[in-house]
């Protein structure tokens, strides 16, 4: 009887953790369909000042249009982040436009996290594979998980949307989390602002300038990606070895 129960327990599991599943998939999915509109403009002749021109259309509402661009960005990891930022530095400057972005990476953040606590490893390993997913395990056993997560999400070219579904996995609470990587990502968001808003008063210099700055730091981070990651993974082994040797003591 004992056994027949479990059964029916996991059971009832899987179909919950299913139903949230494809709960999710169709949130996600009609997000998509209504922000289209908008985010196709980019793939057009006019790339992002075609997505300027759609959101300064909706007035006021354009501010909560680019919001939930941000958070479906963050989200849906396939959407450029950096055409987002900088239609935010276009139409808001430098500060607004970083706040909105923040604050939509907070919102798409609370949201996975929690999504990936519900679900569970299964839903994350599906999506980006067991091989990240024991990393960032290995990552946790140091006691420097927090470190670590800070410098990921600073560097600029590494996949921070990738990342957002894996740290959820380990036991850091929410706010720290959201903490962490929020700070993280402020110097990159701001650059990318600041240069769009340089653009749309016409300090085409300087844009250019910190363009090139950002982009070379960026093509660094995705050209020395694994030897970051190895880096990481480097230093929480060291971590588990004085772990341990502390442990004897």
């Amino acid at each position: 009887m004992t056994d027949g129960k479990k059964d029916r327990r996991f059971s009832h599991s899987d179909i919950v953790g299913a139903l949230g599943l494809l709960a999710f998939f169709a949130i996600v999915g009609y997000a998509t369909y209504r922000f289209w509109p908008f985010l196709s403009d980019a793939y057009e002749t006019g790339g992002v000042n075609g997505v300027v021109e759609r959101v300064q259309d909706m007035g006021a509402r354009g501010v909560f249009v680019l919001l939930g661009m941000q958070v479906l960005q963050v989200v849906v990891t396939f959407i450029p982040g950096e055409l987002v930022q900088m239609a935010a530095g276009l139409m808001y400057g430098p500060w607004l436009g970083t706040l909105i972005i923040l604050v939509g990476c907070i919102i798409a953040g609370a949201v996975i996290f929690v999504l990936v606590r519900k679900l569970g490893a299964p839903f994350v390993r599906d999506m980006v594979g067991e091989e990240h997913t024991e990393k960032f395990r290995e990552f946790e056993k140091t006691g420097k998980l927090d470190l670590i997560v800070f410098v990921l999400f600073l560097i600029p070219g590494l996949p921070k949307d990738t990342f957002a579904y894996l740290v959820p996995l380990t036991d850091m609470p929410l706010e720290r989390y959201l903490f962490l990587t929020t700070v993280g990502r402020i110097p990159g968001v701001f650059v990318s602002c600041f240069a769009a808003a340089d653009i749309s008063k016409g300090n085409y210099v300087r844009a250019a300038v910190l363009f090139v700055i950002g982009a070379a730091i960026a093509l660094v981070g995705v050209w020395q990606r694994e030897r970051l990651e190895g880096f990481a993974e480097r230093f929480s082994r060291h971590g588990d070895r004085n772990q341990g040797q502390n442990d004897k003591h």
